[in-house]
Parts: structure tokens; sequence; C-alpha cells
């Protein structure tokens, strides 16, 4: 497993948590040929009675807490990604180096994409290194934010370069059906309402063998703000994120296949809570849950969570935790089968 290179007085590494392997379906319940009394070879689906699944192989798992839980407001989400565009990679040393695990993840896989589609591209960061990964490979950057494709198109090369911008909505990608070879994403789900609508369509898009290679955030992602705001009040300022398990749930409903997850846990070191809560808003990851407060935060309720923050300070700086999920998987190929026209039945004369 890759790990982050450690850069100093920003990222410290902790220890690594577990890894989870969940396979699609068992390989007896595979569709495989087999033949009929005529000796023709027919195609075998998974059967509908298998457990947890539907008729068509896929996962009937039902959504888990923590996908219930991540009740984000989308045009928030947008707008908080628009205003963030002008200065996001002044901040972007977390994705920068998430980005650079997907790339080592990509290392062993023997595969040379066409075509890729990095989804919920932001300002590019993934896009440069995945063209630079696949030199031969068309790479396009789609995000919905128009401030952050804006600044992504300004990033990229203007001569004789593979890698393009498109507007769109991870969860109604404007792609066609079967067309890409690999879609990555890395850092979007964290900001998607609806995980289980965007994991199908990037099932949709990508063509059979297609893979996906993605990163999110989990549960512990800014623990320590979460509880100091607890303190002070009982509303939602750190809205919720997505349990590995419940991931991979969500990854076998959409209908993938050899799904493999990881986690690695980042802390971030910081001078006071005001330098972590102005680069959060540089990303544009403030707190965008449907059931946050609206009113203004009052001096003195920003004052007391201040205070209770401070008692995780580790002389000289302020940690805030990021739990990183990777994970990867793939579109089963399609099963063709080839029926000679010798092997098929002849009809009998009409008398």
């Amino acid at each position: 497993m890759a790990r982050f290179p450690r850069a100093p007085f920003i990222i410290t590494r902790q220890e690594k948590s577990e890894r989870l392997l969940m396979s699609f379906v068992p390989s007896s319940a595979l569709p495989s040929p087999t033949t009929d009394g005529n000796n023709r070879q027919v195609s075998r689906r998974p059967e509908p009675t298998s457990p947890g699944m539907d008729e068509v192989g896929r996962s009937t798992t039902p959504p888990g807490p923590t996908i219930d839980a991540h009740d984000l407001d989308k045009r928030r989400v947008r707008r908080l990604a628009d205003r963030a565009a002008r200065h996001y990679d002044s901040a972007a040393w977390l994705p920068l180096q998430v980005a650079r695990v997907l790339m080592e993840h990509l290392q062993p896989v023997r595969f040379q994409p066409a075509l890729i589609l990095d989804v919920g591209a932001g300002t590019g960061i993934c896009s440069r290194l995945l063209t630079r990964h696949y030199p031969r490979a068309r790479v396009i950057s789609m995000d919905f934010s128009m401030a952050m494709l804006r600044a992504a198109r300004g990033r990229r090369p203007r001569w004789l370069s593979k890698r393009s911008v498109a507007a769109g909505d991870g969860e109604a990608l404007p792609v066609a059906d079967n067309s890409i070879d690999l879609l990555v994403s890395s850092l979007m789900l964290p900001s998607c309402p609806t995980p289980d609508a965007a994991l199908l369509e990037f099932r949709r898009v990508l063509k059979p063998g297609g893979l996906l290679m993605f990163s999110s955030l989990g549960p512990d992602t800014l623990r320590e703000l979460r509880a100091a705001w607890s303190v002070v009040d009982g509303h939602v300022h750190v809205h919720a994120f997505i349990d590995m398990h419940d991931l991979g749930d969500a990854l076998l409903r959409a209908g993938f296949s050899d799904v493999v997850m990881d986690t690695e846990r980042v802390t971030g070191r910081y001078p006071d809570v005001a330098a972590l809560m102005t680069e959060l808003k540089r990303l544009g990851v403030s707190n965008a849950a449907h059931g946050r407060h609206k009113s203004l935060t009052t001096p003195a309720q920003l004052a007391a969570m201040v205070l209770e923050y401070e008692g995780f300070r580790a002389q000289p700086d302020l940690p805030a935790s990021f739990e990183v999920v990777f994970g990867h998987a793939w579109r089963l190929p399609s099963r063709s089968i080839d029926v000679s026209p010798a092997a098929m039945p002849q009809a009998s004369p009409r008398p």
C-alpha cells in the first residue's frame, strides 16, 4: 500500500487502517457458457434467488447509516466550489497527495486506457498526473463547477494536448454508455449528495472490463472540529462522511466487481483554528449539510469552539484528522457466445 510522503509542518502520517476486499459474486454464480440438449452453447445468468443479489447480479444490500447521514445541499456544494476555484491550488496539499497515491495504485495495473474520464476534476490536479502516467491516452477533466473548469483549462498545455475539459454532473454524466476505459474520481464523492447515483453513472459510462479508481473521505475526517462544535451546541457544523464499508456496499449495489478498499489516516498540522478554517474555505469544503444551522455564528460561540479545539493541541500545532479512503473496482466484461451454423438445430420440413 502506498504511503503519503511527509511534508514539513503540514502533514504527518498516522496508523494505516484496514484493507477490505469485497467479492462481487461467488464464482459459481457468474455467467458461464453451458450447453443445452442440442449441443448449443448458451449463457447462464446468476440465479435471482442468490442471497444478496437482484436478477442482474447486483448487490441488494441497503444503504448504510453513513450514507443515510450524508445529506448535502447540492446548490451549496456548487456555490462553495465556484467561490473556492481561484484559491484552490494554494490550499490543495491534501488533494495533491491523494492524487499522487492514486497514481501509485495504478502503477501495478497492466492497463493501457485510450480514453480516461476524471470526474470531479476541480482545477485538474489529478488530470495532469494522469496525462503524465498515460501519455497516449485522451484525458477529459469533468466538473460541475464552471469556475473550477476555467481554472483547469488555464492550467492545461496549449499545444498538442490530449487533455480537455467538459462540464458535467457526476450524478448525471453527459457521456455515452460503455465509452470510458478508465474513470478516476479523487475526493469528489464526499461532496456528492447521492453517491449511489454517481456510482451507477460511473458503471454506465465504463466499457465492459473498464476500471474505476477513486478516493474519498471517511467518518474520522475533521473529528476534532466536529467534537469541538458538539460541546458548543447541537447543530451540524461538519457534514457527514461515508464509511469505507458503506461505500464498498454501494459499489456492489451499482454492479461493480472485485471491489478493493483501503484507508490511510493523515494528520494536518495548523498553528491555530483560524488557519484550518481558512484552508477549508479555500478548498470549498465548508459545511454543506441540509441540517446545518443557517443563522450566523456568534463571536461567543466561535470563541467557545476555539477553546474546546485547543484541548487537542500538541505543541506547537493543532491537529486535524483526515481519513482518506481509496478504492478500485471493475466493470465485468461482457460474455459473448459464438454459435456456429452447424450447431444450430435444423428445422424439420413441413409435411
